[in-house]
């Protein structure tokens, strides 16, 4: 038997990928492979649907996630994906399977958060499923999109050359969950404890506990006129993610450490858990920003954007996709995602 975490979650996505047979419908112009698949809309447009599941213990912890940030949440993961593709979210459905342990009031506290994110996003809840769960709570999200057919974005069509780009900053998802975590083992070892959670660390607890998809950016590069080659959005982490990128256009990398967006309490938080803010921004996961990249043409278009910062640039030879640092060293980029998901 092969142990899961010596294929790799890359690994196992391909095998699953290889051994499931082509689409034989014509409305079907992409499958497994991407943020989302792809249909046929109409004449103009290209469908998007994207599924994520979230199980309690695994992808979150509800000693300190409110159910209604946890709805909210569900519904950004999916979003997310819908705006890696350059698209916009049109209608959502949720599947939750939940014990007895929770009681009527909990699931309309879940879907308040839901409908929130839902407002927020100009999506319409229009159904879903549910279930009895032995293993907690356990949420499924599918979303619909579309985009126009002149838009859509791909992973797998990035160019050597091309300028790395990413919305937002990095790493504040993972530190905020680090403070969460160190609250959680105080309150378990004396429950008459309060929380310690200063103001200057709640951009960090909010960035853990209620990320917002990027549409916003979607929008903005329309309006800049500006379509990126390649996109993805960074869940599992900006190297995790790099590496999907670069293996599915063919190309390699370089990455200048100094260009991340690090938010100052990031590098406060990093200190304070002696962790490198780099390995944050670079590992963390959950941050829902979005690396694409733009022919250097481009971007001259997006250079005066608060919102997104250039961190490097695509190379030709796909077994060279490094860190590079101030003082000329290279070191080699490695996903560490699966490992993070399999110690939560």
């Amino acid at each position: 038997m092969t142990d899961l975490n010596a294929l790799g979650e890359i690994g196992l996505i391909d095998r699953i990928r290889q051994a499931t047979p082509a689409p034989t419908h014509p409305e079907t112009v992409l499958g497994i492979g991407d943020d989302a698949a792809v249909f046929t809309w109409d004449d103009a447009h290209y469908g998007l649907l994207a599924t994520d599941v979230l199980v309690e213990g695994i992808h979150f912890d509800l000693t300190y996630v409110p159910l209604k940030h946890l709805g909210y949440k569900a519904i950004t993961f999916a979003v997310s994906d819908i705006a890696a593709m350059n698209g916009l979210p049109v209608q959502v459905t949720v599947g939750l399977s939940l014990s007895s342990r929770f009681p009527v009031e909990a699931v309309d506290e879940l879907y308040e958060g839901i409908r929130a994110a839902c407002e927020a996003y100009d999506v319409d809840l229009v159904g879903g499923d549910t279930s009895s769960s032995r293993s907690g709570l356990i949420l499924s999200i599918s979303v619909l999109g579309k985009v126009p057919k002149d838009l859509i974005t791909y992973r797998s069509t990035a160019q050597p050359n091309d300028v790395i780009c990413v919305t937002g900053d990095l790493g504040a998802a993972y530190l905020g969950l680090q403070l969460l975590e160190r609250e959680k083992q105080v309150f378990l070892a004396d429950p008459n404890m309060q929380p310690n959670l200063s103001e200057e660390r709640t951009y960090l607890v909010q960035r853990q506990l209620r990320p917002d998809a990027r549409t916003d950016v979607v929008h903005e590069l329309r309006d800049l006129g500006v379509r990126p080659t390649a996109m993805i959005d960074v869940s599992d982490g900006l190297a995790s993610e790099l590496l999907h990128l670069c293996r599915q256009s063919k190309t390699g990398a370089v990455l200048f450490d100094e260009n991340l967006p690090i938010d100052d309490q990031s590098y406060l938080a990093a200190e304070e858990f002696s962790i490198s803010p780099i390995t944050a921004a670079l590992n963390g996961g959950e941050d829902y920003e979005l690396l694409f990249t733009v022919r250097p043409q481009e971007y001259d278009k997006l250079s005066t954007s608060s919102r997104i910062t250039a961190i490097g640039y695509l190379t030709a030879d796909p077994s060279q996709i490094v860190l590079a640092t101030k003082a000329g060293q290279q070191t080699p980029i490695r996903a560490q995602a699966w490992e993070q998901v399999k110690q939560q």
